[in-house]
């Protein structure tokens, strides 16, 4: 007995082409929060990263970064691909403590909060 096997193949509509081409143009940054220098490290990705940062700061959503005070923009990477920011978030976060803070001190050395920086 032998199958027929039909393939289907439906044009992709206007819409959703324009929708994958808005999120290639999008912003994308990975980041790394400290609660003071040498402290408590959290490293994330966002498509907003002021607000994000803003979150953080006003403790917004409930979880590691409001519980430890990790509210210090001390690093950050901009990507115009999602999946290269999110492929280097999940880069970062198998990193060793130390290969983490040898980042931050060689992108900034003062660990200064970099948040301010965001709004100029």
């Amino acid at each position: 007995m032998s199958s027929i096997l039909f393939l289907c193949v439906i044009p992709a509509q206007a819409g959703i082409q324009k929708e994958i081409k808005k999120m290639q143009e999008k912003t994308y940054y990975i980041y790394i929060l400290a609660s003071q220098k040498n402290g408590t490290l959290y490293t994330g990705v966002t498509n907003n990263l002021l607000e994000r940062i803003n979150q953080h700061k006003n403790k917004v959503i409930k979880g590691f970064t409001e519980k430890y005070n990790v509210n210090q923009l001390v690093y950050y990477e901009v990507f115009h691909d999602i999946h290269a920011a999110l492929n280097r978030e999940k880069q970062l976060k198998t990193w060793k403590r130390a290969w983490k803070l040898k980042l931050i001190e060689d992108f900034n050395p003062g660990w200064r909060d970099l948040y301010g920086d965001l709004n100029n």
